[in-house]
C-alpha cells in the first residue's frame, strides 16, 4: 500500500508538471499584453520581467527578438542625458527555464499586468482563495447528508410513490444548470423579496450580511450535488439489496432493518464515499461561473477575469491551484478506496 501511494503521488507530480509547462508555453505564445498604468510602473515591471528571465534589455533597437516590447522614449524618465532602454522577449524555451528557476528557487510565480499591477500572482490568488474554498466546502458538508438521506429513502421505497417524486425531482433539478438556478434565486431571494444580499457583501459588511452572503450560491451548487449523491445512493443501494448474500442474511433469521444496516448500507457505501471527493472537484469548477454572477471575489471568477484582461501570471497560477486540487482529490480518491474496503489492496501483485 505504501509503495503505490508513493508511486500515485509521484504520479501525480509528474503529470501537473506536464499540464504546467504546457500551459506555460502555450500562453506565453500569445499575443503580449502591455501592463496597465503609469510610466513607472511599465518600467519597474519590464525591470522585474528581465530579472526572472523573460525579457531581455538593450539600449539600443535591436533585430532577433521580434517587435519591441516597451522602450523609454514613450516617457521622460529618462531625460537628462540617461541610456534609453528598449526591451524584447527572450524565446520561449528561455523564457520557460527562467520560469522553472523562478519557482523553485523563490517560489515566485510572476506579477500581474492588468488586476493589480506589479502585484504577485501568488498573492493575489492567496488573498481569493479562502472564499472560494470556503463556498464549495459549505455546499459539499451540506449537499453529502441531504443527498445520501434522500437516496437511502428512495431505494427503500423502490418502486412506489416516494421514489417516483425523488426520482422525478432528482431528474428535474440535475437537467438545471447551477447558472439558472442561482439566477433566479438572485431574482425572487434578493430581488423580489429582498431577505438576501443581491450581490457577494464587501468587505465593510456586518457580520450578518457577510454570513447572508453564502445563502445564494451555496444553495445554487447544493442543488446538483444533492441531486448527483441521491442518485448514485438510490442505484447502489438497490443493486445490494437485491444481491444473493443479502438475501441468504434474511434466511440466517436478521431482520429486514438488520440487513439494511449492517450489510446493505455499509457495502453501498464503498463506491458512494470516494465519489464525495469526485463531486467536489465538479463543485469547484461549476462556481466559476456562479462567481462572475454573484460577483464573489474568488478564484473561479478570478479566471475569467484574468482571461478577458489577458493577464496571463495569474491565469497561470490560477491554473496550477485548479489542476493540484483536481490531482490531489484524484489521489485521495484511488487511495481511499484501500482504507474503506479492507478487501482492496491497492498494488498488491496478483500471484494466482
Amino acid at each position: 500500500m505504501g509503495k503505490y501511494v508513493v508511486k500515485r503521488l509521484v504520479l501525480a507530480l509528474i503529470t501537473a508538471f506536464i499540464i504546467l509547462s504546457a500551459t506555460f508555453m502555450l500562453m506565453r505564445l500569445l499575443p503580449f499584453t502591455p501592463p496597465a498604468g503609469f510610466p513607472v510602473d511599465m518600467y519597474r515591471y519590464f525591470e522585474d520581467q528581465v530579472e526572472q528571465g523573460f525579457v531581455i534589455r538593450f539600449n539600443q533597437p535591436t533585430e532577433g527578438y521580434g517587435d519591441c516590447l516597451w522602450d523609454s522614449t514613450k516617457t521622460d524618465l529618462f531625460q537628462g542625458g540617461a541610456a534609453q532602454v528598449y526591451y524584447y522577449q527572450r524565446p520561449i524555451i528561455e523564457q520557460y527555464f527562467g520560469w522553472l528557476r523562478n519557482i523553485f528557487t523563490e517560489w515566485n510565480w510572476g506579477t500581474s499586468v492588468q488586476i493589480q499591477v506589479n502585484a504577485s500572482a501568488i498573492d493575489i490568488i492567496g488573498s481569493r482563495l479562502p472564499v472560494s474554498m470556503g463556498i464549495n466546502i459549505i455546499s459539499v458538508i451540506i449537499s453529502v447528508p441531504i443527498g445520501i438521506a434522500l437516496g437511502i429513502w428512495a431505494a427503500l421505497k423502490k418502486n412506489k410513490l416516494t421514489d417516483h417524486i425523488i426520482s422525478t425531482l432528482v431528474m428535474i433539478f440535475i437537467s438545471v444548470p447551477s447558472f439558472i438556478i442561482i439566477s433566479l434565486l438572485i431574482k425572487w431571494l434578493a430581488r423580489d423579496l429582498g431577505v438576501l444580499p443581491l450581490r457577494w457583501p464587501d468587505a465593510s459588511s456586518t457580520g450578518v450580511d457577510k454570513a447572508l452572503g453564502y445563502v445564494i450560491p451555496v444553495i445554487s451548487l447544493c442543488f446538483g450535488s444533492i441531486c448527483g449523491y441521491c442518485r448514485f445512493t438510490r442505484a447502489e443501494l438497490c443493486e445490494v439489496m437485491s444481491s444473493d448474500y443479502l438475501l441468504l442474511a434474511r434466511t440466517k433469521g436478521l431482520t429486514k432493518s438488520q440487513c439494511i444496516t449492517r450489510h446493505a448500507l455499509r457495502n453501498a457505501m464503498v463506491p458512494i464515499v470516494p465519489s464525495i471527493l469526485a463531486e467536489f472537484i465538479g463543485i469547484l469548477s461549476g462556481s466559476m461561473i456562479l462567481e462572475n454572477l454573484y460577483n464573489i471575489p474568488g478564484i473561479g471568477g478570478l479566471f475569467f477575469k484574468a482571461i478577458s484582461q489577458k493577464d496571463y501570471n495569474v491565469l497561470m497560477v490560477d491554473m496550477a491551484i485548479f489542476t493540484l486540487i483536481s490531482l490531489s482529490a484524484s489521489v485521495f480518491l484511488d487511495i481511499s478506496y484501500g482504507f474503506i474496503d479492507p478487501r482492496i489492496r491497492m498494488g498488491a501483485k496478483n500471484n494466482g
